[in-house]
């Protein structure tokens, strides 16, 4: 059974002021008063690395090996498996975005994570950060398993595809960055249109970056598998929630967190049909 750690490596974000005040006060506050070291900054980040790290500590105190952890205790804490969610598991294509397979890959994860929480929590606010994670995590997960369950039908007329396991945050991550590229675009925004250019600069490379050095193992063998597709999955999901967001940015704090339910409520919906169809692809 093949292991498909999700690693997200490459280059980190330097820290930047982030433009918060068009959309909370509370936000703002935030921005000002605490250092990005202090989880008071950035709540739902901080939730969220709290809970991965939580979820790591958890499986080496029960005896799963730190570095390697095998397929069987990957998938005992939640990785993502097309067979298992295909026979109704399907919780395990968001568990498994908080599974992670090994410290070099968690650490690697929580840095990328960290990084654009600090500077994206201030444009969509900490729930909305929650919410992008998940919602891409699983928009990743998804599109993942749907390559695999192609490959089951269409290649290999078997089964063998649809055991490949996977788990990490980092097609959520990829997704936070996409939302980020399209929020930043907006030239609306009351702040320098150099400052946001060079914020949504700095996001892309790391996009890009990633993207290639992941790709870069379907071609030479690194001593690792990283699933492309659920990164793919993670950030085209993330451009598409950003899409119907920008324009409400600075229409006022209730009509942009309105617009955020609308838009999440919809791609809950989305992502449903969607694994709806995969499902009957077999």
């Amino acid at each position: 059974m093949s292991l498909t750690p999700s690693q997200s490596g490459g280059e980190v974000l330097p820290h930047a002021q982030a433009p918060a005040e068009a959309y909370s006060p509370e936000q703002a506050r935030r921005h000002r008063e605490y250092s990005v070291w202090d989880p008071r900054s950035a709540p739902g980040t901080y939730v969220l690395l709290v809970a991965n790290i939580a979820v790591y500590v958890w499986m080496i105190t029960h005896g799963v090996n730190w570095s390697s952890p095998g397929d069987y205790a990957l998938l005992r804490y939640g990785a993502n498996e097309p067979w298992l969610v295909l026979h109704g598991e399907w919780y395990r294509l968001l568990t498994a975005t908080f599974v992670h397979v090994g410290f070099a890959h968690i650490a690697c994860n929580m840095w990328c994570l960290w990084n654009l929480g600090i500077l994206g929590e201030p444009l969509i606010g900490p729930w909305g950060m929650v919410a992008v994670y998940m919602l891409t995590g699983i928009a990743g997960n998804l599109l993942s398993m749907a390559w695999n369950v192609g490959l089951a039908v269409a290649w290999y007329h078997n089964s063998d595809p649809l055991n490949q396991i996977g788990a990490g945050a980092s097609g959520a991550v990829f997704g936070i960055a996409g939302i980020l590229i399209v929020l930043l675009s907006n030239r609306a925004l009351p702040f320098p249109w150099e400052e946001l250019r060079r914020l949504r600069s700095m996001v892309i490379k790391f996009a890009a970056i990633n993207l290639v050095i992941g790709l870069s193992t379907m071609v030479f063998n690194f001593g690792v598998r990283i699933d492309n597709f659920a990164h793919i999955g993670g950030f085209l999901s993330g451009l598409a929630l950003g899409v119907p967001l920008a324009p409400r940015m600075t229409a006022g704090r209730q009509r942009y967190f309105a617009r955020q339910k609308l838009t999440f409520a919809v791609a809950c919906f989305v992502l449903a049909v969607f694994g709806y169809w995969i499902a009957n692809l077999l």
